[in-house]
């Protein structure tokens, strides 16, 4: 880049990095200049309104430059800033890891519901996040079932690596175990609820993909394979197995899978709990099935 921020204002430099990106059309432009001038001066947003008309050092110039080149390559805010927060968690990346989505919180929703309804919030729960990644979704139910066990698995040693320091973090690494296998391959049940958010974009569709998804995020936890559900005929028969008789089985879905993903499961011997959970883009997101007594 030939502009450079040393010597202007923190306002100015906000300013002109906002005109940058939206040039670039950045949608987020504003925002995204904001926390990046932030996460270089290790300000948060009164910091910035309170230090609005010093200058910038040389050493903050460069750090914010290289962030503004980042940004313009598509690399996502979360991965320059190293952390999203999911369920109100603050969650270290790691480049094996997806960026946790808002969408993949109606997992977490509709889980915390049906166990509600079934009187369960209090008790002594065993529950697996099958490819947990950074552990999002386990270590927001961990937050919410104050008596529950969890584990977490993957077959990325990293990724569980990052999970595991995110419980830490979060103060929840007494009640979660991470184990390195292949979905519930690892698992001896019987569990109370397993939740997975998989790899569900056919092959095909990766090439259309925004590039902040399609060049940053690992592409082992994108690609579905040809229809988008190779992963859901592996995992559901597994969960189904360790389920214990009246738990429940949670999975993210893509646009249009849910009912293929419903018939898996019940091919696999579990009813629907519920109805398929829509996220705030209307989008079946969350799908449930029941393991029924014999």
């Amino acid at each position: 880049m030939t502009e450079s921020f040393a010597g202007q204002t923190v306002e100015a430099a906000r300013r002109a990095l906002t005109a940058r990106f939206k040039s670039s059309a950045i949608d987020s432009a504003e925002l995204d200049a904001r926390l990046l001038v932030g996460a270089a001066l290790g300000l948060d947003l009164t910091g910035l309104i309170t230090a609005a008309q010093r200058q910038l050092t040389v050493d903050e110039s460069m750090r914010l430059e290289d962030f503004a080149r980042r940004r313009l390559q598509h690399e996502p805010i979360a991965r320059i800033l190293g952390h999203k927060e999911f369920w109100g968690l603050p969650l270290t990346l790691s480049a094996e890891t997806l960026v946790p989505r808002p969408d993949t919180e109606t997992v977490v929703e509709l889980a915390l519901e049906l166990l509600r309804a079934d009187g369960a919030l209090d008790r002594p729960l065993r529950i697996a996040d099958l490819g947990t990644g950074t552990g999002a979704i386990l270590l927001a139910l961990l937050s919410e079932l104050p008596n529950a066990q969890g584990f977490g698995t993957d077959i990325s040693t990293r990724a569980l690596q990052t999970a595991a320091t995110n419980a830490a973090h979060c103060g929840l690494s007494n009640r979660a175990t991470f184990i390195a296998c292949d979905y519930a391959t690892g698992l001896s049940g019987p569990f109370d609820l397993i939740v997975s958010n998989p790899p569900y974009i056919r092959s095909a569709d990766i090439a259309d993909l925004a590039p902040d998804v399609r060049e940053y995020d690992p592409l082992a936890a994108l690609d579905g394979g040809a229809d988008g559900l190779d992963a859901y005929h592996a995992l559901i028969p597994q969960a189904a197995s360790v389920l214990a008789p009246g738990a429940t089985l949670i999975v993210e879905a893509g646009e249009g899978q849910s009912g293929q993903i419903q018939a898996l499961m019940c091919a696999a011997g579990l009813v629907p709990a519920s109805a398929a959970r829509a996220d705030l883009g209307g989008i079946p997101r969350a799908v449930s099935g029941r393991k029924m007594p014999r």
